[in-house]
């Protein structure tokens, strides 16, 4: 068994995963994602992490999980706003360029230069021109970014349209995650199909052995999570970096040292 072979009982498709299953695998997880974020810098290895997929798939639920527990000065998270006027004129994929990791460094793209493929795709925000040099770029663009030393790893989070109904009807019906569900969003529910042939298309051309696409099967969200951490433990091999036991200095003699009255600071009210 793996060092970090999960003990779950196997999967029911009619059962959802208990709490406190996940809760208990989720934090042993956790601590493996340290040792290999240690190992990650203390190799000088760059990993790019790209999710993309369906809206409301789970994504940024699992991109949490992953980094909750991490260093965020080697861990980061770029989630790209629309273009500007200005990046519009730029080499399409030079703002993605921008955020790649330095040695040591671990970057995780909630979505990513595959936008050109899906939402822009099919929204007609490019030209025909521009959607097909995405599609001749991008294989020797990935190819490059691998020869150059970086660890390119691509998830697409596949749910079922019955799920991700369920899904869009559940935020409409909280008023913290009603912020999550944008035109867009709401085009992508009334274009199903389209977005699957565009996926198809994207599959059938970047899915390359150099930085091949792995689907996450996204319908039961914990399953997906813990999944996708084990998936991403296996492909870097690591090993436990742990540092001896720390011990603590002693503490400072206090030599009279008079601190200023409590009057002279202002404290946040105590109303709880």
């Amino acid at each position: 068994m793996a060092k970090h072979e999960a003990v779950l009982p196997a999967k029911n498709n009619k059962k959802k995963l208990k709490n406190n299953l996940y809760e208990a695998e989720l934090t042993r997880l956790e601590v493996e994602l340290v040792k290999m974020q240690e190992w990650i810098r203390a190799k000088g290895l760059k990993v790019v992490i790209v999710f993309e997929g369906r809206d409301a798939a789970g994504k940024g639920g699992t991109i949490k999980r992953i980094t909750e527990s991490l260093n965020p000065r080697y861990a980061r998270v770029v989630a790209l706003a629309a273009p500007t006027e200005k990046e519009k004129t730029q080499w399409y994929f030079q703002r993605y360029v921008a955020h790649l990791p330095a040695a040591g460094e671990m970057v995780l793209f909630d979505r990513s230069w595959y936008n050109r493929a899906g939402v822009e795709r099919v929204m007609g925000f490019c030209t025909e021109d521009e959607y097909r040099e995405f599609m001749r770029s991008t294989p020797e663009l990935e190819r490059m970014l691998v020869r150059s030393g970086i660890r390119l790893i691509k998830y697409w989070f596949s749910v079922s349209d019955e799920e991700q109904e369920r899904r869009f009807q559940a935020r409409l019906k909280d008023p913290t995650k009603r912020w999550k569900l944008s035109p867009m969003d709401l085009q992508a529910r009334a274009r199903w199909v389209e977005y699957s042939k565009a996926k198809d298309e994207m599959f059938g051309t970047t899915d390359i052995k150099q930085a091949p696409w792995y689907v996450v099967n996204a319908d039961d969200k914990k399953r997906a999570r813990l999944n996708v951490i084990r998936h991403l433990l296996d492909l870097i091999p690591y090993k436990d970096l742990t540092p001896a036991a720390i011990k603590l200095p002693p503490r400072q003699k206090d030599d009279g040292y008079v601190r200023p009255p409590l009057s002279d600071q202002t404290f946040v009210p105590e109303r709880y």
